[in-house]
């Protein structure tokens, strides 16, 4: 009960509280801007290891990504819903193909923008993976670069991705 019902609870207030303290500054390429102007579909390509970074901006830029089904993926995937994003649950052990078929979905039907980590689910980390150019083609959304740091944060070494979450009155970049 704990883990399944207040732990995800007790993450999101953390993570709400920590993030209100960020110091956020959006840099959109002209090009994205345009796009957005046009209403065109979107997917936001980033590396592991930001998405703690971006989380906060599910709901400015109405994005829509994958989640895991893991334990793990459960937490992230409550805290994206809470912030206002949308989530299609699955990976490449577990699925994964259902999960792709699920965010094209809240791509095309319900005008979300798409994220997603390019170096794959599992590494090796920046050697971009096809699933984005799979679902861009499946989404007809353009491919949008996004990279984001953070003036001081938290690397956890131990995490294969080598997750990194900014510390509280950081700047953050994020840059599209």
């Amino acid at each position: 009960m704990f883990r399944s019902y207040v732990l995800p609870w007790l993450v999101w207030v953390f993570y709400r509280l920590w993030t209100a303290t960020w110091r956020v500054r959006l840099i959109e390429s002209p090009g994205l801007q345009e796009a957005k102007e046009r209403g065109e579909r979107l997917i936001f390509a980033h590396w592991h290891g930001t998405e703690l970074h971006i989380v906060p901006l599910v709901r400015p830029y109405r994005i829509a990504t994958m989640t895991s089904t893991s334990k793990d993926g459960q937490l992230i995937d409550f805290t994206i819903r809470k912030f206002g994003g949308a989530t299609s649950k699955g990976s490449s052990t577990r699925g994964g193909i259902g999960a792709l078929k699920g965010l094209v979905r809240l791509i095309v039907q319900q005008d979300y923008r798409g994220s997603m980590a390019v170096d794959g689910p599992k590494g090796p980390l920046h050697m971009v993976k096809p699933g984005v150019f799979e679902l861009s083609r499946l989404a007809g959304a353009r491919i949008v670069p996004m990279g984001s740091a953070a003036s001081s944060a938290i690397v956890f070494e131990k995490s294969w991705n080598k997750a990194s979450l900014p510390k509280p009155f950081s700047r953050v970049v994020v840059c599209f």
